[in-house]
C-alpha cells in the first residue's frame, strides 16, 4: 500500500510534462504557420514580379509619387532621398 500512495506524484509530474509539451507543440505549429504564410507570400511576389517585369518600376514611380503628394500636402519643403527609394 505504501507504493501506491507515491504513484500520483510521477502522474502529476506526466502531466505537467505533457501540458508543457502541448504548449511546447502549439508554439511550433505557430511560428511553421507563420513561416508558410511568408513563404506564400514571397512565391506571390516571385510569379507576379515574373509574370509583369514594369511591376517593380510601377511600384517604385507610385511610391515616388506618394512621397511628392505628402510633402506638398504636409508642407514637407525638405524631401528625404531616402524615402524615395
Amino acid at each position: 500500500m505504501a507504493d501506491s500512495s507515491s504513484i500520483p506524484e510521477p502522474l502529476q509530474d506526466s502531466s505537467d510534462d505533457v501540458l508543457e509539451l502541448n504548449k511546447d507543440l502549439e508554439r511550433i505549429i505557430e511560428a511553421i504557420e507563420n513561416i508558410s504564410v511568408q513563404l506564400t507570400w514571397m512565391g506571390y511576389d516571385m510569379v507576379a514580379l515574373r509574370t509583369s517585369p514594369e511591376l517593380g518600376t510601377s511600384m517604385r514611380n507610385l511610391s515616388e509619387a506618394f512621397h511628392r503628394c505628402r510633402a506638398i500636402i504636409c508642407g514637407d519643403q525638405v524631401q528625404d532621398p531616402q524615402m524615395l527609394n
